[in-house]
């Protein structure tokens, strides 16, 4: 269960009055992340199990339900606490990188609608809710890439050697819309339409990449010098995984698309996805071994819920999506063994997600007044 859960559970078990949307925040839209990757990473996986579709179709569902929901609370948010909402993005830098997160839901939801809710809604609403998703979505990414680094150097009082990987989220929503929007090209018109949609998401590929390579080196250089300032911003460590999978998901979709749009440059693209690919997995998954030490490490010493465990969901999905898609593209079995394993991870990564969210707001730690 996500965040689309909390209505029916506020009404039930009498919190309705008890919830304070004042403190809701962008990072809530991390549950509709984590919950549309599970979909999509059931669309994506290179082996087919018995009610898997049906699963993903199921979660696609619920993320779509959770983005209605978040979308009207934080409109209610934004209506009713505008000073707190204008402080959080332009006073609080530890709340204003998760303004990543909105446009990222937007785009995971978007793909899924094409990838499973297509099934369930029909191929032409799925085509035009997604696209409508992906436009929303991709100028969201870039208002939030470019906007927040402008707050972090005029306004934030930041520090490069306090720097955590929460601060990657701003830039990596690029790298989401790149990967997300190769699935509209084959529905485009051919010719022109076709080629830019392609090469505007190159274009946010790059955009998205070299704006993480310049982040990485300066949130290494913050854990290095002062740590994790907070035993519960532990998690947040996987959010390293997210511009390492999710840029090998791009390339794929990218190399996938050009074919019948770029025919002479879709060979080139295709061996360079796969190069790309197979070296940017070897990084993440050495980078999972290391998160995933220090989250057991916090919880032994006694690591509370919060909501930052929801970073264990979507980045470890897009090395799920990453990896199906060098098996896909390559026949080597050891990478649908990987993402196998991996999905199997993601799996239960959201089950404490989703359990820890829907137990903290029926005991009311969370959005509690």
């Amino acid at each position: 269960m996500s965040t689309s859960a909390v209505l029916p559970l506020a009404t039930r078990a009498g919190l309705r009055g008890r919830l304070d949307l004042a403190q809701l925040g962008p990072n809530w839209y991390a549950a509709v992340m984590g919950t549309a990757i599970v979909a999509n990473g059931a669309a994506s996986l290179p082996v087919r199990v018995p009610g898997l579709i049906a699963f993903g179709e199921a979660m696609w569902a619920l993320a779509l339900a959770a983005l209605l929901v978040l979308v009207a609370a934080r409109l209610a948010h934004l209506t009713r606490h505008r000073e707190e909402a204008a402080a959080q993005l332009l006073e609080r830098p530890a709340v204003a990188v998760f303004y990543g997160c909105p446009p990222m839901a937007l785009l995971s939801v978007g793909l899924g609608t094409v990838l499973i809710g297509s099934r369930v809604i029909g191929t032409g609403p799925a085509l035009a809710l997604d696209a409508v998703l992906w436009s929303l979505g991709t100028l969201y990414a870039l208002a939030v890439a470019a906007g927040i680094p402008y707050l972090m150097i005029t306004r934030h009082p930041v520090s490069a050697l306090e720097a955590n990987p929460t601060w990657l989220l701003p830039v990596v929503a690029p790298l989401v819309a790149s990967a997300c929007g190769p699935v509209l090209v084959p529905h485009l018109p051919a010719g022109r339409a076709q080629e830019a949609m392609l090469y505007g998401c190159w274009g946010l590929f790059g955009i998205g990449l070299l704006a993480t390579l310049v982040m990485l080196p300066v949130v290494f250089t913050g854990l290095f010098h002062s740590k994790l300032p907070a035993l519960v911003l532990t998690p947040s460590l996987f959010l390293v995984l997210g511009p390492l999978g999710q840029s090998v998901t791009a390339v794929h979709q990218l190399a996938d698309a050009a074919r019948p749009v770029l025919p002479s440059l879709a060979p080139v693209m295709a061996g360079v996805a796969e190069l790309y690919g197979v070296a940017v997995i070897g990084v993440a998954m050495l980078w999972l071994a290391v998160a995933a030490a220090a989250n057991l490490r916090a919880r032994r010493a006694g690591m509370p819920f919060a909501m930052t465990w929801w970073a264990y969901t979507f980045p470890v999905g897009t090395c799920v999506t990453g990896a199906s898609a060098l098996a896909r593209h390559t026949g080597f079995g050891g990478f649908t063994g990987l993402a196998s394993g991996l999905y199997v991870l993601l799996l239960a990564a959201w089950v404490a997600a989703a359990a820890g969210t829907v137990s903290g707001l029926a005991r009311g730690r969370l959005l509690a007044r």
